[in-house]
This record gives structure tokens, sequence and C-alpha cells, in this order.
């Protein structure tokens, strides 16, 4: 963004700077979902994967995808250099990728680890992907679909406007 002056090139063509932010959703929320369909592929290579409940992992990566595209797009807008990209990586995105039951099952960790865990959004991503991988649909799933929707909408307003506020000095 600062080296190669990218945004600043596509915002002299008729295109607003929100249409420039929606792409930038969009196009992070396609990578995610590319990348789990070819996930999906693999894993299905070794019959891990329990249709035909499996198929709902697509449309569920895409909202996934919409969210930490949004939560991207929140920190391109505060760090102030590249190399402060760090911050948000080590002090939120490891923590969160570490404790959100990806590696091991929550119920190992102590009461407030768990606690803590759950209000991590990479948690509810992976329990719906797992439910979803192993062909089982539990009642309460609906209430991770319910975070993360509740938590994307207002993460792409938020993105937009720190965008905003950094791009136009």
């Amino acid at each position: 963004m600062h080296y190669q002056r990218t945004f600043d090139a596509i915002i002299t063509t008729p295109l607003s700077l929100e249409d420039v932010m929606a792409g930038e959703l969009l196009w992070g929320t396609t990578k995610g979902t590319i990348g789990c369909a070819l996930m999906m592929v693999a894993i299905s290579a070794f019959g891990l994967l329990h249709y035909p409940h499996a198929l709902l992992i697509l449309p569920f990566s895409v909202l996934a995808g919409l969210f930490f595209a949004g939560l991207g797009l929140c920190f391109t807008g505060m760090v102030p250099a590249i190399d402060s990209f760090n911050f948000p990586t080590f002090l939120f995105i490891m923590p969160m990728f570490l404790f959100s039951g990806t590696f091991f099952p929550l119920d190992v960790l102590p009461r407030w680890a768990q606690n803590i865990a759950w209000s991590l959004p990479l948690t509810h991503v992976a329990n719906v992907i797992r439910e979803l991988g192993l062909g089982r649909m539990p009642a309460d799933l609906w209430w991770d679909l319910v975070y993360l929707v509740a938590a994307t909408v207002p993460l792409w307003v938020l993105g937009i406007y720190l965008m905003k506020r950094r791009l136009v000095k």
C-alpha cells in the first residue's frame, strides 16, 4: 500500500474509496474460500470428510472469509507502517490460532482459558467446520453462526472507516 501506491492508482479511476475497500473485502473472502475448497479436496482424498454435511463448509467459509477479511482491513487501517503488522500478529492472531481448539480440544484448558477461547472468533469457525466435517449438526451450532454474523458487519464498517481515515489525508 505504501511502497507500490496501489490504492492511490486505483482511486484515480472512477471507483470510490468504498468500492475499493469492498473489493478488498471480497478478494480476501474469495482467497479464504478457495483455500478452504483446496483443503477440502486434500482432506477428502484421505476420506476424512463426511458428506453431504461437509458440503456446507464451503458456504460457511464465505462467512468466515468475510469476517477475517474485515479483521485484516481493520488491522491495515490501524497499523502505522508495515513493520507494525507484527503487533496484531503476535498479540491477537497467534493466541487466537493456538487457543481456538484447532490443535487440541478446549476441554483440556482451565475454565478461565476456555471462556477466553470461546470469545475468540476462530474458535467458532473451527467448531462449525469440525462438526460439519464430521457429519454432525448439533443444535448449538447456530450460536457460532450468530456470533460470526454479528461480528462481521461491524468489522466491515470499522475496517472501511479506518482505511478511509488512513488513505484520505
